[in-house]
């Protein structure tokens, strides 16, 4: 079998695997539906992908390259509370539009550099909030909520039905308030929200530009002290 005739082979695999997720509404897929949609023979697959298993991670990993398109074309639009909205609702998008590709991506704990980078993407937009001023809980901290968060609405809406986009938005500002203070500090109720997003924003600044001025030893004190403004 040619190197050509191989790849060919195995993208035929996979896009037939796809589609007929896409299209099973949750129902088990088959390795001999799959071979049958693609043409191939059992053991084609299985020199592939090695079982059902491996080729349904092939399928999850496919998804996340798609969905990494999308996030990777987001142009800043000079807001980063906004920005951060815009990739919550490209998420929230992507999987309505790929129902059971998302639920294999998200419903099983995965650790691939596709995973890697779509939540790196996710630090970056929480990043440009805490050093605009705006996050008033670590980095870190807000991610994970915002991602916790946005999967949870997405698995919901895949099993429950879209309601129009009302729940995703509702979800989507309830965790905003929480993680970030207001535009105008005099909405802020008190003055610890805006002291941690001082605290938040220095920590960002730090760690996109440690100053070579302190030693590692001296950043990692100041960067617990800071930690501990927001706590």
């Amino acid at each position: 079998m040619s190197a050509q005739k191989d790849t060919d082979g195995r993208d035929r695999i996979l896009r037939a695997a796809a589609r007929l997720i896409a299209e099973s509404g949750g129902e088990p897929v088959s390795t001999r539906a799959v071979c049958a949609a693609a043409g191939v023979g059992a053991p084609t697959l299985y020199h592939h992908f090695g079982d059902k298993q491996g080729l349904f991670d092939a399928v999850a990993a496919h998804g996340f390259e798609e969905y990494l398109a999308s996030k990777r074309a987001m142009a800043a639009s000079g807001d980063p509370l906004e920005d951060l909205r815009h990739g919550w609702d490209v998420h929230v998008e992507f999987g309505l539009t790929n129902p059971a590709v998302y639920a294999l991506m998200y419903g099983t704990p995965r650790t691939t550099p596709a995973v890697d980078e779509a939540y790196a993407i996710l630090l970056g937009l929480v990043g440009a909030v805490a050093r605009a001023g705006r996050l008033r809980v670590p980095v870190d901290a807000a991610a994970q909520m915002i991602q916790a968060a946005g999967v949870g609405v997405v698995l919901f809406l895949i099993a429950n039905g879209d309601d129009g986009g009302g729940l995703s938005a509702r979800t989507r500002e309830a965790v905003l308030a929480a993680v970030t203070v207001p535009d105008d500090p005099s909405d802020e109720p008190a003055p610890r929200g805006t002291r941690a997003a001082s605290a938040v924003a220095l920590r960002a600044a730090l760690a996109a530009d440690p100053p070579a001025a302190l030693t590692p030893a001296e950043t990692a004190l100041l960067s617990e002290w800071l930690d501990r403004l927001t706590d």
